[in-house]
């Protein structure tokens, strides 16, 4: 599996589909992490996306079939855990990934901190979530 930072033509916000969550960290702030893949120019990527989690709501409900059961381990998880931060893995036959059908997701790369703007700084493989859009079928 390829990342997706290395199949980036430009440093554009751009858009992907064909998404699956393969784990949600999360700790006592609003700041949430997915792990997830997607498929782009005939291979499989993998990325980190950073989101608020209120966004991390919205994903959830557009989960399809796993929606509310996938909403009910993030609360438990939130409820019971005494160690930050959680991780909710998804990639078992038992709990394999979360597919997001018809949802594309706008993302915006982002950069190391430490880069040095005249160095041309390769991105990180970390993407910020802009906004997340249901696709209409025609």
């Amino acid at each position: 599996m390829k990342l997706l930072s290395d199949a980036l033509v430009s440093n554009d916000d751009f858009f992907v589909e064909q998404i699956q969550l393969t784990a949600i960290v999360f700790d006592n702030t609003d700041d949430v992490t997915v792990w997830a893949t997607t498929f782009r120019d005939d291979d499989d990527h993998f990325f980190h996306l950073g989101l608020p989690f209120q966004a991390l709501d919205t994903l959830l409900r557009v989960a399809g079939d796993r929606a509310e059961t996938l909403a009910e381990e993030v609360a438990d998880a939130l409820a019971t855990t005494e160690q930050w931060p959680c991780l909710l893995e998804y990639t078992s036959e038992e709990s394999p990934p979360v597919a997001l059908p018809g949802v594309a997701l706008k993302l915006a790369v982002t950069f190391p901190a430490d880069a040095d703007e005249a160095d041309d700084p390769q991105p990180h493989n970390i993407f910020y979530l802009e906004g997340i859009y249901a696709r209409l079928a025609p």
